[in-house]
């Protein structure tokens, strides 16, 4: 079976498990800002394993992913960014571009925020890539300075505190809600591996932090 027959298939039992009722509470989550099949992420993840298991064995297929980004229904891209997530350890540095296309599109928390895994895992392997996040960080869109605010998340001891340091201190000052709360996630999960860090941070630069970050940040300290 090739890749695109693979998808069309997948498509096609996606498509077979549209739920009206689960389609108007998942959109009105988002905001009714996209479009839904009402599937519910059990159902999603067990529908597309068996191809999932079928396209492992190939090259990561960036075509699949494509099509899947350009369906109007959220479900497709979330499929596109588990398939990313299990393809992740063959990805390439230079595959980052491609990742960050896709966050400039159909942007909003959900996807954005499955994408920091594979750009988290991508960074971790190609440490020169740490450069990159420096530039997202100071990007105009507010979707690449989350991703480079949270790409370390859940690194525990071989978190950078210089690059998390820097990046927070690039999104100082922001009203904006996403920026704010990422800035908060990152230090709250640093925290439970440096509390002593994260609170001297905190101190440091409590007059610049927005009360958002220092409220998240603060959850496991003392």
């Amino acid at each position: 079976m090739t890749t695109n027959s693979q998808w069309k298939a997948l498509q096609e039992e996606l498509m077979a498990q549209e739920n009206p009722a689960g389609r108007v509470q998942m959109q009105a989550y988002m905001r009714d800002q996209f479009d839904f099949l009402g599937i519910p992420s059990p159902i999603r993840k067990q529908i597309q394993k068996p191809y999932f298991a079928a396209m492992k064995k190939a090259a990561i297929d960036w075509g699949f992913v494509e099509s899947c980004w350009q369906q109007p229904y959220r479900e497709m891209q979330y499929v596109a960014i588990d398939y990313l997530v299990m393809m992740q350890s063959v990805l390439q540095a230079d595959e980052l571009e491609k990742i960050g296309e896709l966050v400039l599109r159909k942007s909003w928390w959900d996807t954005v925020d499955g994408l920091n895994k594979v750009v988290g895992g991508l960074t971790m392997t190609y440490p020169e890539l740490s450069q990159k996040m420096l530039a997202w960080s100071k990007a105009d869109n507010l979707w690449l300075r989350r991703i480079a605010i949270d790409h370390q998340l859940l690194r525990k001891e071989k978190t950078d505190p210089q690059m998390l340091e820097t990046v927070i201190l690039n999104n100082l000052g922001s009203d904006e809600f996403f920026i704010n709360k990422a800035i908060g996630w990152s230090l709250r999960d640093y925290a439970k591996t440096n509390p002593e860090w994260v609170q001297a941070f905190l101190i440091t630069h409590k007059d610049q932090l927005a009360p958002l970050s220092i409220k998240e940040a603060s959850k496991h300290l003392q």
